[in-house]
């Protein structure tokens, strides 16, 4: 029986894997490094928190997962003209010590079983929406391109130094990368503008995570992003995680398959809800493993970390994964 690891790097290369990856089973995320012990790290459900960058973000209960507040009196940048301004660039300059307290559950991570991934978010775009909201950051990338190029640049910059004592002090061999590119429908930029803005970005910062020691990128982006896969391949992604169901994942599978591999296909919009049941769960992920086939394809729920916001859906999952690699797999 193939390990996890050996598991997930067979289906996503087109060898012999002799069972289905069940969801994040082959991904250890890397947690405690004190850039993110603070913001995200000390948000819990019901709770907010203002990040190093001057977001205020919350979590009400109920909700699948935190989001920034976009009201006039809590955006960080109100003009994109004068964010250099506005926000203050976090410092990574933390003490040797800090970064040392996470080394040794990074140590307890099993190699040769799973990948220890670094988890990284949120992602260039998402910095851009988090900062103004959403309807100022695409309004600003036709408006005032040279201003979000600018302020792009100094995300990417930041990033790349976040990454490289990431690198330094935890080597990771693969990283999870958090960017959400669109909604259910359509992406946020057309793939001319994706390409012009944050395609650049993702090259530079995959090619830094690869050169020093990652296996693998796994981008994650539960929504529709299937027009800006051939620019996703380029920038060095080798798992599209979170490829909703209106990506038409078997087409992409079949398309795309050898260069890239997707890893989603279960909305949670669909089964991590409150009325939730068994067979629900069962038809839509038979459906879901039928369609796409045992090869470039790991099925997961589409949210961007493993569990769900219903207890029991996650699992619920996992073990209609396992039933299928029973019959799918001989």
């Amino acid at each position: 029986m193939l390990t996890k690891r050996q598991n997930f790097l067979e289906t996503i290369r087109g060898g012999k894997p002799d069972r289905y990856v069940d969801q994040y089973e082959a991904l250890e995320f890397i947690s405690g490094d004190p850039y993110s012990a603070l913001g995200y790290g000390q948000l819990r459900i019901g709770g907010t928190v203002k990040n190093q960058w001057g977001v205020t973000i919350q979590w009400p209960e109920g909700m699948p997962g935190p989001f920034p507040v976009h009201d006039q009196a809590h955006k960080a940048i109100t003009d994109i003209t004068k964010w250099r301004e506005q926000i203050t660039i976090p410092s990574l300059d933390f003490p040797q010590a800090e970064w040392d307290k996470a080394k040794p559950s990074v140590d307890a991570i099993d190699r040769s079983e799973v990948f220890a991934a670094a988890m990284m978010a949120p992602g260039v775009f998402d910095m851009t929406h988090y900062l103004m909201g959403m309807d100022d950051a695409l309004i600003a990338f036709y408006e005032e391109p040279e201003a979000m190029h600018e302020l792009i640049d100094t995300v990417t910059e930041w990033e790349l130094r976040y990454a490289k004592l990431i690198v330094e002090n935890y080597h990771p061999d693969a990283v999870f990368h958090h960017d959400d590119f669109g909604s259910q429908i359509s992406t946020f930029l057309s793939p001319d503008m994706f390409r012009e803005f944050i395609f650049p970005s993702y090259k530079r910062i995959y090619g830094y995570f690869k050169a020093n020691g990652a296996e693998i990128v796994v981008h994650h982006s539960d929504s529709y992003a299937a027009t800006l896969v051939p620019d996703m391949i380029e920038a060095g992604i080798d798992v599209f995680q979170g490829c909703l169901a209106e990506n038409n994942v078997p087409e992409l599978v079949k398309k795309y398959g050898g260069k890239m591999s997707f890893m989603g296909g279960i909305n949670n919009g669909v089964v991590d809800v409150p009325n939730w049941t068994p067979e629900l769960v069962a038809n839509y992920v038979e459906k879901t493993c039928r369609g796409c086939g045992t090869l470039y394809f790991i099925p997961c729920c589409t949210a961007g970390g493993p569990g769900t916001a219903y207890p029991g859906v996650y699992e619920k999952v996992s073990a209609e994964i396992a039933r299928m690699s029973k019959e799918l797999f001989v």
